[in-house]
């Protein structure tokens, strides 16, 4: 089993709780899938995608509760990335924790057992 993640904002998951799924982000919903990371990818996934927005929530999952509509497949730099082609229950959520920020906008990762870099 691995441990994959969901960044998303504080409100779509506010609305995905209301629901019971989390149906996907803007960006989710026009590539057909949910995008997810595993741990080594989210430091950039952050940088890249998230600079400086507020209100971030990181949630966590298990990939082997996903079942078959996860798929691995290549994108940034060829790296194979989680992909969801389904809607995410959100009871299948491990744990959510906010993502603060510095003051130059980079995003602080404070997991237990991660490296923050």
């Amino acid at each position: 089993m691995t441990t994959i993640f969901k960044i998303t904002t504080k409100a779509e998951w506010q609305q995905a709780q209301t629901k019971g799924l989390f149906e996907g982000s803007v960006d989710d919903k026009r590539d057909g899938f949910i995008h997810l990371s595993n741990q080594q990818q989210l430091r950039t996934t952050l940088d890249k995608h998230f600079k400086g927005q507020k209100d971030l929530i990181l949630l966590a999952f298990e990939d082997s509760d996903l079942g078959p509509s996860l798929k691995w497949e290549p994108s940034r730099d060829d790296q194979l990335f989680p992909h969801l082609y389904a809607p995410l229950p959100t009871d299948y959520v491990l744990w959510e924790k906010p993502i603060s920020q510095q003051s130059d906008g980079t995003h602080i990762l404070d997991i237990p057992g991660m490296s923050t870099e």
